[in-house]
């Protein structure tokens, strides 16, 4: 598996999470640690989802001359 492929199928969604969970941490009454750590928790998943956002999917390769634009028309 490469870094793209891996990127895309779990740190994107896994930053997507941390976000998530930050708000969790930030809105709920029970705890007054994760209350605290809440916009930290937001940042770290915001800045993950910035760099990871920024790598381009892994391209598929077709073969073939059909695939060219130009083949055959």
């Amino acid at each position: 598996m490469s870094f793209r492929a891996l990127n895309e199928k779990y740190l994107l969604p896994a930053s997507q999470i941390v976000m998530v969970l930050g708000i969790i941490a930030l809105c709920q009454p029970w705890s007054l640690g994760l209350h605290s750590y809440g916009v930290t928790i937001i940042l770290i998943g915001l800045i993950g989802f910035n760099i990871t956002s920024k790598i381009p999917p892994e391209r598929i390769e077709e073969s073939g001359a059909a695939t060219h634009e130009g083949a055959r028309q």
